[in-house]
């Protein structure tokens, strides 16, 4: 099953994958598509003032080539990204936990007390790829207050189910839930 929409102007076929038995979401991976990563990111910057911000930040692992591509056409020179798991290059290394639909339990999101300095005291844009039940999004935001930063701005490609509804993100497009049967659930 797939879900064909487009996308900053471009037609993708997103696969339907289960979350549960009766739940499936749209995968939109812009892993690998350089086409899609960059269309976005163009987009995802006309949505917030360069001057809103300090630096961009996002989670692994979705996020990356979209913070890199905006970071790369908006002329930053750096951009921060929380990890998966602590590395070895990390001195000091802080942490917060993260739970999102797409992540069986908990997870924790890292950042090197290096990176966290140059948080501090910052404006900082938050860029996700989708957000649903917002959890990457609460982790990423609580981790930028522990570098002592401030989030002045919540950007994602595409906002799903409920977050669709949510006044402090800024999306592209909204896209939904579905049934097993992969129809969509509340259109």
């Amino acid at each position: 099953m797939k879900y064909t929409m487009k996308i900053a102007g471009l037609e993708r076929d997103l696969p339907l994958c289960p979350i549960s038995d009766e739940l499936y979401i749209a995968a939109f991976i812009c892993f690998g598509d350089a086409q899609i990563s960059e269309a976005c990111a163009r987009e995802l910057l006309k949505l917030v003032p360069r001057e809103d911000y300090d630096y961009i930040f996002t989670a692994e692992a979705k996020g990356i080539p979209l913070a890199h591509e905006m970071a790369r056409q908006c002329g930053a020179e750096k951009y921060f990204v929380a990890r998966k798991g602590p590395k070895n290059y990390m001195p000091d290394p802080i942490s917060v936990e993260d739970r999102s639909i797409t992540t069986r339990g908990v997870q924790k999101l890292y950042l090197g007390r290096d990176d966290a300095d140059m948080i501090s005291g910052k404006r900082i844009l938050l860029v996700d790829d989708v957000i649903s039940t917002g959890g990457s999004l609460r982790a990423m935001e609580e981790m930028v207050k522990l570098c002592g930063g401030e989030v002045t701005g919540r950007v994602c490609v595409l906002a799903e189910g409920d977050a669709a509804k949510r006044t402090d993100i800024k999306f592209l497009d909204t896209i939904p839930l579905f049934d097993a049967n992969g129809n969509p659930i509340g259109k």
